[in-house]
């Protein structure tokens, strides 16, 4: 095939996950109640599972009673006239990508496997599983930790007791929806450094050698992914150090495996 022809079938690839994209954003618009009651408004409550856990938690050990959240003080508002329509759609839109991400990465896998050998379609064998698996995680991770604490802690902060915290519901879905889709898209660390073993850009060597860096990097993306508060930021720190040592272990087994190719060869 030549490269227009390349393009060509690329952009049908895109062109169906657009159209799976929209059709569950048409869904998720005609499901306002479940989505922005039960979804997107839940942190902002009481009784949301993870402050529920909270509470669990200081009640099983008198020394952290004060993780129980008794209040979040902060209302939130609406003050643009296609405000409330127009969060509507984005928030739709988001939805609708997150529920097709499993098939855009399958619409993704169908246009690179032509192009693969047997051995290296073997090799990404289960790729689409384990791909929507860790984006999966990092959302439910965004999502149920630390969304709640970066509301929890952002919505309660007063410079003054004459400042009443009322946040804009762009605001608001703005914060929850960076913090949601920035986790499950960094999750996906593992797999991005299985393809860069594959064709021999990172080795396990130099991963463990930066370890150093590595760690000062991954400081100043979670400072740079949550709000301003340390907890999140710690929070958001502990998974992408533990995701580096996964990928660590990601490429040598691909180092391994490639060696062991290469005395089957010899």
């Amino acid at each position: 095939m030549s490269f227009l022809d390349h393009l060509d079938a690329f952009r049908g690839h895109l062109v169906r996950s657009a159209i799976a994209i929209v059709v569950l954003a048409v869904l998720a618009f005609g499901s306002k109640s479940i989505v922005f009651d039960g979804i997107i408004l839940a942190p902002k409550n009481i009784d949301f599972l993870t402050y529920r856990l909270f509470c669990w938690i200081g009640q099983q050990y008198s020394m952290l009673s004060g993780l129980c959240v008794e209040q979040i003080p902060f209302v939130v508002i609406n003050i643009d006239m296609t405000g409330q329509f127009m969060q509507h759609i984005t928030v739709s839109i988001i939805s609708g990508f997150i529920i097709a991400f499993p098939y855009i990465i399958w619409e993704f896998w169908r246009f690179v496997k032509p192009g693969l050998k047997k051995k290296e379609i073997n090799a990404a064998r289960g790729m689409i599983f384990y791909v929507s698996a860790l984006f999966f995680t990092g959302v439910a991770f965004g999502y149920f930790l630390l969304a709640p604490l970066s509301i929890l802690f952002l919505g309660s902060y007063q410079i003054s007791n004459e400042v009443l915290n009322q946040i804009t519901l762009s605001s608001y879905i703005g914060t929850l929806t960076t913090l949601v889709l920035a986790t499950g898209l960094i999750f996906e660390l593992p797999v991005l450094a299985y393809f860069l073993a594959q064709i021999g850009f990172v080795t396990a060597t130099f991963l463990r050698n930066s370890r150093r860096i590595a760690v000062v990097i991954n400081l100043i993306l979670a400072a740079i992914i949550t709000p301003a508060d340390i907890g999140s930021m710690i929070l958001m720190a502990i998974p992408l150090l533990l995701l580096y040592e996964v990928s660590i272990r990601v490429v040598a087994r691909v180092e391994k495996n490639k060696a062991e190719k290469l005395k089957d060869i010899a």
